[in-house]
């Protein structure tokens, strides 16, 4: 399998309906209007996702404050994504994506290096999505510690 397309600046957003880790749904429709901040993240509670989460859970009132909902997608089920968000108190949704085909849609699916390995997996990424549903910004492979920081500066926010 090799990696899926990857999104550009200017393409429309992948639509999504998922489940969250509160038993509901979230749909990107549902969000049209708002600036949103998508990050896509292998699996709730390793080391590197925790520290990505609670670097977005801390910055997540200057984000909305600026007009963006900050939204984390992973592979994991809707149980364990409760656990992740009452364990590390997150204030923001995270969406269930278990067969990947949303991450895929985004180019967040595929082949990546891992321990000198090629593996198939989530690639860590991260989409800023306008009012209209277009893509503003992609970034893949970005880096679990510090990514928060460097979008916030990409975004003017610093």
């Amino acid at each position: 399998m090799s990696t899926a397309a990857r999104l550009a600046p200017g393409d429309k957003a992948p639509e999504f309906t998922l489940p969250t880790d509160d038993g509901s749904t979230l749909s990107l429709a549902q969000l049209r209007g708002r600036k949103v901040v998508l990050y896509a993240y292998p699996a709730a509670m390793t080391p590197g996702c925790t520290k990505q989460a609670c670097d977005f859970r801390d910055s997540l009132a200057s984000l909305q404050a600026a007009g963006y909902e900050v939204v984390g997608i992973s592979p994991d089920r809707p149980e364990k994504l409760a656990k992740f968000r009452e364990r590390d108190a997150l204030t923001f949704p995270l969406v269930s994506d278990p067969d990947t085909s949303v991450l895929a849609a985004y180019g967040a699916f595929g082949e990546k290096q891992m321990y000198g390995r090629t593996v198939t997996g989530v690639i860590r990424s991260t989409f800023v999505i306008d009012e209209e549903g277009r893509i503003e910004k992609a970034m893949y492979n970005v880096k679990a510690t510090g990514h928060v920081a460097k979008l916030r500066r990409e975004l003017g926010l610093d």
